[in-house]
């Protein structure tokens, strides 16, 4: 029997590691109680190092926030990707709604942390957290097909990832069942797809040219 790898110390570093673990150990307090839980010194508690120790990588709050929200964005997007990989009869826009309120809704705190915080407010453009958000916005896009002229696909990407935000958002608060007009949550974000996509196919007809 080849012999059990053993899993490292929460609290023991090589050189240079510091930094992901403060990452990812933020990363378990948001999914827990979203941004508002993490905490520089509770990490360095946590993790078995000095107080000073995480400001070696992070000058502040905001800037173990910014990481935070990055590697985030880096997961959903490889969430995104793989739904969108898979074969399937559902439209790429479709499954990338599907999976984006199933990530909203499970992972809401992590959700919040990208979303509903102040973390992406004046984010650098080209910072690694502008980078990661515009990579999952660029699966949006991906997702409507290729270019058009006037940014009508970019332009009707923003409307579609509002509308999913606001499901998301109202869902997780118990404000939106889709009681009221006898529908499901998923059958409303489905109409949502479809509204998009007719939308941007008319838009494009009216502007007068095939797309790019």
């Amino acid at each position: 029997m080849p012999p059990r790898l053993l899993r490292k110390p929460l609290n023991t570093y090589h050189h240079g590691d510091l930094r992901d673990a403060l990452v990812q150990a933020a990363l378990g307090d948001a999914e827990q109680g979203g941004p508002e839980a993490i905490s520089i010194k509770a990490l360095a508690k946590k993790l078995g190092v000095s107080q000073p120790a995480p400001y070696r990588h992070f000058a502040d709050r905001e800037a173990l926030l910014a990481a935070v929200t990055a590697a985030a964005f880096r997961q959903f997007s490889a969430m995104l990707r793989e739904s969108i990989g898979r074969p399937s009869r559902q439209s790429k826009l479709s499954r990338i709604a599907r999976a984006t309120l199933d990530f909203g809704l499970r992972r809401n705190g992590i959700y919040r942390l990208m979303f509903a915080s102040r973390t992406m407010a004046g984010v650098p453009e080209g910072s690694e957290l502008h980078q990661a958000a515009m990579e999952t916005f660029g699966l949006v896009l991906e997702a409507l097909g290729p270019p058009v002229g006037g940014f009508l696909r970019e332009r009707h990407a923003l409307t579609f990832w509002a509308a999913v935000h606001g499901v998301v958002m109202l869902a997780e608060q118990g404000i939106l069942n889709g009681r009221a007009a006898h529908i499901s949550i998923e059958e409303l974000v489905e109409e949502m797809v479809k509204q998009t996509e007719l939308a941007l196919s008319v838009a494009v007809k009216a502007a007068g040219g095939p797309r790019a």
